[in-house]
């Protein structure tokens, strides 16, 4: 059968990554494509893959690619945000070139919050708490009422980005942005169950993190500390001795 690019078909490219049409920032620092065996694959085929129309890279199949899947690394510097369409060519001896369908995938390298160094993220802002809570604490009645806090405007926010909140060690996941929500200050309800979840803590330590719709990462932001609830354990009193006015305490200054 005559090897042409009428009578081939050839599969799209996929990515390696678990998110098979988004690549992140981090996934963009080592991206690699997978070309999966197709018919009529011989030794000395080329391969040659293409990124928006511009050639990326090439490869060979020797003997040992035989029915195996190929992978061919992106650089870099050729990942830019937005929309790009991934495809690539079969040079077969003897034959036309046969195209490949091509992978549509969103690029997003513009992290929540920007660029975090180590696992605290200084562009988010901490969790912003009522005065007199921040100031006083929670005590028992406020964690039977809950509390609000605020997050305020961040850095690349975006649509579809998913807040994370963490208090103490228990987290409460928020629903997605909505285009609406940009850049505006996000109000949250810490529900009474989370907080009486977490328990009673002097330093309870609480804060953030954002995950947007293509995996990159914010990492957490500054912590707040908060006393909730109250370690003090009343002892009641002993009864006060009513003395009348003719008596004096026994052994009183002897």
């Amino acid at each position: 059968m005559p090897f042409t690019s009428h009578a081939l078909k050839l599969a799209a490219p996929t990515l390696e990554q678990s998110n098979k049409h988004t690549i992140c920032a981090r996934a963009a620092e080592h991206l690699l494509v997978t070309i999966a065996p197709y018919t009529h694959m011989e030794e000395g085929d080329l391969i040659e893959l293409f990124w928006d129309g511009c050639y990326v890279s090439s490869r060979q199949i020797c003997k040992t690619d035989m029915g195996r899947p190929v992978s061919l690394r992106v650089p870099e510097s050729f990942i830019q945000n937005g929309t790009a369409r991934l495809y690539y060519r079969v040079m077969h001896i003897g034959s036309c070139p046969a195209l490949s369908a091509q992978l549509k995938v969103l690029v997003k390298l513009d992290c929540p919050g920007g660029l975090a160094i180590g696992e605290e993220n200084q562009g988010l802002a901490p969790l912003m708490i009522p005065d007199q809570i921040q100031r006083y604490g929670i005590n028992c009645s406020q964690m039977k009422r809950g509390v609000p806090v605020t997050i305020e405007p961040y850095h690349n926010m975006a649509s579809e980005d998913e807040i994370t909140l963490l208090w103490g060690d228990v987290r409460l996941d928020l629903p997605k942005l909505r285009q609406t929500d940009i850049n505006k200050p996000v109000s949250v309800f810490v529900p009474p169950e989370i907080i009486q979840e977490a328990g009673e803590d002097p330093k309870l330590e609480v804060t953030y993190c954002v995950i947007d719709r293509v995996g990159n990462n914010s990492r957490w932001a500054p912590t707040r500390t908060l006393k909730v609830g109250t370690n003090k354990r009343y002892i009641n009193a002993a009864p006060k001795e009513i003395l009348r006015a003719a008596e004096t305490r026994p052994n009183w200054r002897d």
